[in-house]
């Protein structure tokens, strides 16, 4: 689908000089002398290279929709992952460097999204968020609970992350896979 240089908006996915491209950044430019730009920041889906370009309003850019696919992650061979479609009972293999730092949140049987352009998959989506149990925590330092402190602590996976000093080895916890930060103590 074809949108003027000026709808670029960060999320999308577009097709530029043959290669495709999620958009990270915008920003608006509207100079002195010319006509206004978009200043766009893109983030090759493939290779994960990094482009400033701009477009103007009376520029076509090829906007590209991925195709979502529900699947369930089924087990780890090497660098292999291996997933199934949660409607067709079809596996996908895809390399571990398409999760990146994300891959150590994967748990056997989680529900996750692949995104994928012509039978191509291109990236793995893992819920918002994720819980783990806590292996190892440092002990709290008497009065450092006065204030809104955080200490370091070990998941069973192996991820270390900052949780409040209330948490003990044994807990468990709800972690954003996304950026790795503590959440809050798991309910269940």
């Amino acid at each position: 689908m074809k949108i003027n240089g000026n709808a670029v908006r960060v999320g999308n996915v577009i097709e530029h000089n043959n290669r495709l491209w999620l958009t990270v950044k915008t920003q608006a430019v509207k100079p002195g002398k010319g006509g206004a730009f978009n200043q766009v920041e893109l983030k090759d889906l493939r290779n994960g290279s990094k482009l400033n370009e701009r477009f103007r309003a009376d520029e076509q850019v090829e906007r590209v929709r991925l195709e979502q696919t529900k699947a369930q992650f089924l087990f780890r061979d090497g660098s292999i992952l291996t997933f199934m479609d949660s409607e067709t009972y079809e596996q996908t293999m895809i390399d571990l460097s398409l999760l990146g730092d994300q891959a150590i949140y994967l748990q056997d049987g989680m529900e996750v999204i692949i995104e994928s352009y012509e039978d191509e998959p291109l990236s793995v989506l893992l819920p918002d968020t994720v819980a783990f149990e806590v292996t190892e925590a440092d002990a709290v330092v008497k009065g450092q609970t006065a204030s809104s402190s955080y200490k370091p602590a070990v998941l069973e996976n192996g991820a270390k992350i900052m949780v409040p000093p209330h948490i003990e080895p044994g807990t468990r916890v709800v972690i954003k896979p996304e950026d790795g930060t503590y959440v809050e103590r798991a309910k269940d």
